[in-house]
């Protein structure tokens, strides 16, 4: 649970509700690339400690990501996971699952140096040949739109949030760098 006395170290910058309007999507089209204008909200809760085999502690933040376009106010993404942060070994994680039967555990070290202009930097990747931080999906993804690496940069602080990620995509016959950024600020 959620008090004052939990040290989420790193994340605890994310915990609460984020908006921002100034998101573009890049993302892959059969003949050439669309650009999508969006907005979105992001709820961060903290959820407090998990050990794992009575060894591993980790602090952990519960997430939900909507993401809606300008052009017509729909919902075209709704993503929800953790960020966790392993203080003794400074790892970060970072699990997600989207609704296309596409779920991505990225990870990374986070340190002090982790910090620029007064915000928290967090970043983490994952590969589908990664042994520690890989990708999972289903079939149809597999054979139609196979997601085979992850980036994500968050950088957050003074109450805003601005994030890149990249999501390398085989599709169409063809490789593509589906991009997203944004950046929020504290609600």
């Amino acid at each position: 649970m959620n008090d004052n006395k939990t040290d989420y170290g790193p994340l605890a910058e994310l915990i609460g509700v984020w908006q921002g309007d100034k998101g573009l999507d890049i993302a892959p089209e059969p003949d050439s690339t669309e650009h999508n204008p969006y907005y979105e909200t992001i709820t961060f809760t903290g959820i407090g400690d998990v050990t794992n085999a009575e060894s591993q502690v980790l602090m952990a933040v519960h997430y939900r990501q909507i993401v809606c376009r300008k052009s017509n106010d729909k919902v075209f993404h709704d993503e929800t996971g953790y960020w966790m942060w392993d203080a003794d070994s400074n790892i970060i994680m970072h699990s997600l699952t989207i609704p296309r039967a596409v779920s991505v555990l990225a990870g990374g070290v986070y340190n002090d140096s982790g910090i620029e202009n007064d915000s928290i930097i967090l970043e983490v990747t994952a590969d589908i040949n990664s042994q520690d931080w890989q990708i999972i999906q289903s079939p149809f993804m597999r054979d139609n739109a196979k997601t085979t690496e992850f980036r994500q940069r968050i950088s957050v602080g003074n109450d805003k949030l601005s994030y890149s990620e990249t999501t390398i995509v085989e599709i169409y016959g063809k490789v593509f760098e589906h991009t997203d950024q944004n950046e929020l600020l504290r609600q």
